[in-house]
């Protein structure tokens, strides 16, 4: 049995020590045939470095590392391209010297290899003269690949001078690309966010953008059928089913793809966990969404414009933006709105799911052990259909929640407040939810699928709206009518919230028989 290549980002490695791999090196082939500069946006631990590392060898003219994949017979060999690599994955940038320091001995490194010095201290223009020495010496054009360009900006989002700093330091580096262009044959550069051309990339306009382009789709990540492929032997008793549920789903407008560290700690564990998640708590992300206020019962079913998706600027960031560009949203479908287009976006999988909610909750409950025994409750009430008890679980959270927080904002007198965290709190216990679901009376504020038993709620403020409405209107729209065929117990239930009081105040629930009469 071949070993798992968990965190193996050097293609060496992986092809001489008996790991698995998945081959990418048809995409090598599209690219060189179809252009010379390209980027590509994708969310971290997807195995960008790794088909950076790829590319490397490939251009450097490595042969035998190649034996079996597609690219041994459809690749000159005879030629091989000089190749300067730089990534700023390691490391944390807290400052622009540090950056310039840790410049200026990647690019000393690159030098090396090819027994070259740097002719200045300015990363741009060494970065520059590097490009010509290498192609005056070697008589072939040079591969630039750049990996994690964007990493020494999103490491300073909270600060905004030095990330501004930063950004203009990157943006004179990543010039020397467009000016070099009679020197080199490729450039590829990788990242999780993309900054708009008039920033970072400034002048370089023929940059192709293959972010969401289909063709390169599952360039990242592994397909369904490359995961049956490759791990056959080690996926012999699982549910892959549940496989699915819980790591599949990234999409870029082509075939669904399966996180490679999600998949490949699960097939060595065995066992469900967040483990891609775990590897970097969404920190800035849940603070942004604090801010913003935003609703996160929206999550579920949110539409954005290309434009929106598209890119960034460090002063203004769409909430939704991050969300798709760190891999917390996907791509569910495309739609088209005459000349506009639209896509509809959604968590990729139970994973994101559950960890993203359950970051949430940890910043308005200070007490996490207390929050996790809160979702233990909910899923041993469901299990035992005790929904009278529900009432207790979310009074007991509200209470939970410091008086401070309030002082911040203005939410609690809003009923989206309210529906959010309720909403956080089923999301978060890995129960199956939908929000603002249409029906034919109107839009379902939330609807929760538990066994054979669907639970549908409504919200209201009472200061907004007089008492006793929230099950009133669930009885009035007949929400239920969409979920009879469906299952077999239908349970509607109230919840109004007072601003004054920051808690439930009233809560109110009947049970509704598979053909709609009341028990």
């Amino acid at each position: 049995m071949k070993k798992l290549p968990i965190g193996i980002q050097n293609f060496e490695k992986l092809r001489t020590e008996n790991y698995y791999y998945v081959d990418k090196t048809p995409f090598i082939k599209n690219l060189v045939e179809g252009g010379s500069y390209y980027f590509l946006s994708r969310p971290r631990r997807f195995g960008k470095s790794l088909f950076i590392n790829t590319l490397k060898h490939a251009f450097s003219g490595n042969k035998p590392l190649f034996e079996g994949l597609y690219l041994e017979k459809n690749w000159d060999w005879n030629i091989k391209h000089p190749v300067i690599h730089i990534s700023f994955g390691a490391g944390f940038f807290r400052t622009l010297e540090e950056l310039k320091i840790n410049l200026n001995d990647l690019l000393l490194s690159n030098a090396s290899l090819y027994n070259l010095r740097l002719k200045h201290d300015f990363p741009n223009l060494a970065f520059k003269h590097l490009v010509q020495d290498l192609y005056q010496t070697h008589h072939q054009k040079v591969v630039v690949l750049i990996d994690e360009y964007d990493k020494p900006i999103l490491d300073n989002l909270t600060k905004l001078d030095i990330a501004q700093e930063i950004r203009e330091e990157l943006k004179n580096l990543y010039s020397v690309i467009k000016d070099s262009d009679e020197y080199l044959k490729f450039a590829f550069l990788t990242g999780v966010s993309k900054f708009s051309k008039v920033s970072i990339f400034s002048g370089l306009n023929n940059l192709i953008d293959i972010t969401l382009d289909p063709q390169f789709g599952t360039l990242c990540g592994y397909t369904e059928n490359e995961l049956l492929e490759t791990f056959q032997d080690r996926l012999e008793g699982m549910n892959l089913e549940e496989v699915r549920e819980w790591y599949n789903g990234y999409s870029w407008l082509s075939e669904k793809v399966y996180n490679p560290f999600d998949i490949l700690l699960f097939l060595r564990e065995k066992r469900f966990q967040p483990y891609w998640f775990e590897t970097g708590t969404p920190s800035f992300l849940i603070q942004l969404m604090q801010e913003k206020k935003y609703p996160l019962p929206s999550l579920e079913n949110l539409k954005a414009s290309e434009l929106l998706l598209g890119s960034f600027e460090i002063e203004k960031i769409p909430v939704e933006t991050l969300l798709f560009q760190t891999g917390y949203l996907t791509i569910k479908q495309s739609l088209q709105y005459e000349d506009k287009r639209v896509y509809q976006l959604s968590y990729p999988n139970k994973e994101v799911k559950m960890s993203l909610m359950d970051s949430v909750l940890n910043d308005f409950v200070q007490n996490t052990s207390e929050k996790e025994n809160t979702e233990l409750k909910l899923i041993d009430i469901l299990n035992q259909n005790q929904i009278e008890k529900l009432k207790s679980i979310f009074h007991g959270f509200f209470a939970s929640i410091p008086y401070e927080w309030y002082t911040k904002n203005n939410l609690a007198a809003y009923e989206g407040f309210y529906a959010s965290l309720v909403y956080a709190y089923f999301a978060a216990s890995g129960l199956n939810c939908v929000v603002e679901e249409s029906t034919s009376k109107g839009r379902l504020d939330m609807g929760v699928f538990y066994k054979n038993r669907c639970y549908l709620f409504e919200f209201k403020v009472v200061e907004l709206e007089p008492e006793g409405k929230a099950l009133e209107q669930i009885k009035k729209k007949k929400y239920d009518e969409k979920y009879r065929e469906k299952y077999e117990e239908i349970y509607l239930i109230g919840i109004e919230f007072s601003a004054k009081e920051k808690n439930v105040v009233l809560f109110e629930w009947e049970k509704q028989h598979k053909k709609g009469l009341k028990l």
